[in-house]
């Protein structure tokens, strides 16, 4: 789950983590009052939006009095920011974050996050901040630090520094820097985040460390520990579909393919979605149903599937474990006749009772092609597709 800018600038604060003093505008009228919070007079005006490049797209505006902002305000609040990380269609500014400007010497990169394959905490640090940190690691990799920390309460001194290396800060910074570093693990751990990102990190002309920019995403499974952080959730910013297939109990990621496909099973889902890149077609979605695949189940993928136009065919890809497949074929026979599907469909059966439920889809008067293998279930469904 991500948020936004001034939500993740919040809960650094309560970790005593330093940030510049802002505000979040919902609505025009209320910047009258709330600039009068602020001590500035040089403001800087940042679109929210769960999306990085908002800078080149015109999301952030540097600000010099009340008439400006309110100008720049107006400008922004509405407005669709289109971003390499928003996609084609862009996402519409529906909040504002009005903050003080600051006296920038130095701007670096850092960030902690869950480093799962090697299942530990890594930090990762750059001389070089503001920018794309993909753009550094591929251009310039020797100016990016990464340690990596088994879990445990704090950080040792020794990692700390290596960690802040990069930055080659002066004295009195230094000590900051060690706090920081130790209350940005602190909020990783105990908020369940899977990703601090702080682009930039500034060091002021006056030689104090301040997240200028602050990022966080957490682990969706966890969510459950964390009802502060629930509720910071903008759905908004989310996919509706994805929104609606979270309410029946569904994973669901939209992809760009042509070819719709519904698992029981997340290792399922991976190797039906590789499957039919191999045999050059691409998938429409990720969709798991779960173990325990009920018809009303099967009947909201269905509708979730078929509510993306660019779906062409479907390719149903169960095995019979936890559910019989005779159970789960009659289960999608109802389905289809339920949501009157008028697209091709293949399906692949394996596991308990898999005759029986190949009897019942034969049997149905549907016209589902039944598949023996999932490479036979991927060549059908791209063949009929094409």
């Amino acid at each position: 789950m991500n948020i936004h800018e001034y939500q993740a600038k919040e809960i650094l604060k309560k970790f005593r983590i330093p940030t510049p003093n802002g505000v979040v505008i919902f609505d025009l009228k209320e910047i009258n009052e709330k600039i009068k919070k602020l001590s500035s007079s040089i403001f800087v005006l940042k679109a929210q939006i769960h999306a990085g490049g908002r800078g080149k797209a015109g999301g952030i505006k540097i600000v010099k009095n009340f008439n400006e902002v309110a100008t720049e305000a107006k400008k922004m609040l509405g407005k669709t920011l289109i971003t390499h990380q928003t996609g084609p269609n862009g996402r519409q500014v529906k909040k504002l974050y009005l903050e003080e400007s600051c006296d920038i010497a130095k701007e670096f990169y850092l960030s902690c996050l869950v480093d799962r394959s090697s299942s530990k905490i890594a930090f990762i640090s750059s001389s070089e901040g503001g920018v794309d940190i993909e753009e550094i690691a591929k251009n310039s990799p020797e100016k990016i630090i990464t340690v990596k920390l088994n879990l445990s309460k704090s950080i040792d001194e020794e990692n700390i520094k290596k960690i802040i290396q990069p930055f080659s800060l002066p004295k009195k910074p230094q000590k900051q820097a060690c706090d920081l570093i130790q209350s940005i693990y602190k909020v990783l751990i105990e908020k369940d985040a899977n990703l601090i990102e702080i682009n930039p990190l500034i060091l002021t002309k006056d030689d104090n460390l301040l997240c200028l920019d602050a990022k966080i995403s957490f682990d969706d499974n966890a969510l459950y520990r964390n009802p502060d952080i629930v509720s910071l959730r903008d759905f908004n910013e989310e996919d509706p579909i994805e929104t609606e297939a979270g309410k029946h109990g569904l994973s669901y990621i939209k992809l760009n393919g042509k070819i719709g496909c519904m698992v029981n099973g997340a290792g399922l889902a991976m190797a039906t979605m590789d499957i039919i890149k191999l045999y050059g077609s691409e998938p429409a979605n990720f969709l798991d149903v779960g173990g325990g695949a009920s018809k009303e189940k099967v009947s909201a993928a269905f509708k979730i599937i078929l509510s993306d136009k660019n779906v062409k065919g479907i390719l149903i890809n169960f095995f019979g474990g936890i559910m019989r497949c005779d159970v789960l074929a009659q289960g999608l026979v109802e389905a289809a006749q339920e949501t009157n599907l008028s697209i091709p469909l293949v399906v692949r059966l394996a596991g308990t009772n898999v005759e029986l439920g190949k009897e019942i889809l034969k049997k149905s008067g549907l016209k589902i092609i039944s598949a023996n293998n999932l490479g036979d279930a991927a060549k059908k469904i791209i063949e009929v597709t094409k």
